[in-house]
């Protein structure tokens, strides 16, 4: 009886071990989607600024372009409104989906013409344990470099999600886009309802 039950734990512990050995290999493949990304953003703004600023829609569209099929916008909005996730129609995910994203990605669009000129470096990929679930997590670290030297640290939160590493969350300096609008909205919401928390998401 023993050896009956040992053997599928040592099957089970088999599988795990091999699983966990092949996250780090696979998080580094996170490294290159920001890498990428990164890449692709100021290649696109360089020596395009001023002309940027005063067209804040052609930005919104090139960082949109940027991140869009890098972003996991449905789990990043999950995460922002965990207890109404589920009493709110389809239809009304959908469209708080759309209104988060668009909201952070103008807010994201605003702080990348703070400065005349940004430097991006990826630094070493911060292996997340592994969820009760067996989905797997990274965090990318970067270091923006401002005009003035100064370096502003800028962490993505991915997940490995459809075959590929998706962004959820971005953190500057400590402060996370997720847990920012969590704790606004997940309050408001009582009070307001979800559809004017779409509406006011829209015009931010």
């Amino acid at each position: 009886m023993r050896s009956r039950t040992l053997f599928p734990l040592l099957a089970l512990t088999t599988l795990l071990a091999n699983a966990l050995a092949q996250s780090p290999e696979r998080a580094l493949a996170s490294h290159t989607v920001i890498e990428q990304a990164s890449d692709e953003l100021l290649e696109a703004i360089d020596g395009r600024r001023e002309m940027l600023e005063a067209n804040p829609v052609e930005l919104y569209a090139i960082v949109d372009a940027v991140f869009r099929r890098r972003f996991d916008t449905v789990y990043a909005a999950r995460l922002v409104l965990p207890r109404h996730w589920t009493t709110i129609t389809p239809e009304q995910r959908q469209k708080f989906v759309e209104a988060l994203y668009g909201s952070l990605v103008r807010r994201y669009s605003i702080g990348l013409l703070k400065h005349s000129e940004t430097r991006v470096r990826v630094t070493p990929v911060r292996l997340n344990p592994v969820s009760p679930s067996g989905e797997e997590f990274v965090t990318v670290r970067t270091l923006v470099t401002l005009d003035n030297g100064t370096e502003v640290p800028v962490n993505y939160e991915m997940r490995w999600f459809e075959r590929t590493w998706k962004i959820y969350d971005v953190n500057i300096e400590g402060r996370s886009y997720v847990l920012y609008y969590r704790g606004v909205y997940s309050q408001e919401i009582e009070a307001k309802g979800i559809d004017k928390i779409i509406e006011d998401l829209n015009a931010s």
